[in-house]
């Protein structure tokens, strides 16, 4: 049976991983969508990553290729799009993973440093408007695709670090912006609000920070009501997955979060 994004065109935008035991968000999106019939191009700053990536699809037998990027620098995501476009004809997909807090130095505002904040602004939210920017003409022209940004649950619950939850929040407003302003044209976007989330992201920073391995697993555990585990990349990948087909046709403009009930059970008692 065909895959549900059969014959796609999919850019994924931070498709390598932080390094660790787990799959990351971006990693495990672009293998599934690619297991469900798209053509993905692994767009990462990290070769070894990215390239590590693009083998494991196509080791399932399915297609990718590895682009580098600087997701913040403008050039670079315009040669990067225009490329994929040129090449492919169309872009379907756009897939806005990038994303950190405290690999950036993220911290409460009264000891955020102006240079974080900075690195927050850039990677969490500028460079999900570049892409999205740069690829928007090109799917009005061609009458449709879907783009999803990744934002976080941080954005719905009291997260400490105000540049990670500032500008996961801008990432909504800014979904909600584009999928009013073209909808005309049958383009789709919507945003994902990961929750707690065994990924080498959430897990290797706390560690390098001091935090031993097992506490800091067990500690988000022990928040997430459903099962009390955090969830993983792959539940984030099927969220993606719904968004980007053609199942979710009438669906733009939402933020869906994925979190294990974490924010229906926020004040329970």
């Amino acid at each position: 049976m065909p895959g549900r994004v059969e014959g796609k065109i999919g850019i994924v935008i931070g498709a390598g991983q932080t390094p660790g035991d787990t799959i990351g968000n971006g990693r495990a999106t672009a293998i599934l969508l690619a297991r469900e019939g798209a053509r993905i191009i692994v767009a990462d700053q990290d070769i070894a990553s990215g390239k590590e990536t693009v083998e494991m699809i196509i080791a399932e037998g399915n297609e990718a290729s590895f682009e580098l990027i600087d997701a913040v620098d403008e050039t670079s995501v315009s040669i990067l799009i225009n490329r994929v476009k040129e090449k492919f004809g169309s872009i379907d997909i756009l897939h806005n993973n990038v994303g950190a807090s405290l690999a950036l130095g993220d911290a409460v505002a009264v000891d955020l440093t102006e240079d974080a904040f900075d690195r927050s602004f850039a990677v969490n939210l500028k460079s999900h408007w570049m892409a999205c920017k740069h690829v928007i003409p090109i799917m009005r022209q061609q009458g449709g695709g879907s783009i999803v940004n990744i934002s976080s649950l941080a954005v719905l619950e009291g997260y400490p670090y105000l540049g990670y939850k500032t500008m996961k929040t801008a990432v909504i407003a800014m979904t909600q912006n584009l999928a009013m302003a073209h909808a005309d044209a049958g383009l789709r976007v919507n945003a994902i609000l990961p929750g707690l989330m065994n990924t080498p992201m959430a897990i290797e920073a706390r560690v390098a920070a001091g935090t031993p391995r097992d506490q800091v697993i067990a500690s988000r555990n022990a928040r997430v009501p459903l099962g009390n585990r955090m969830g993983t990349a792959w539940d984030v990948a099927y969220a993606a997955l719904f968004l980007h087909s053609d199942e979710a046709q009438f669906i733009s403009g939402i933020w869906l979060p994925v979190d294990g009930a974490a924010w229906a059970s926020q004040g329970k008692y």
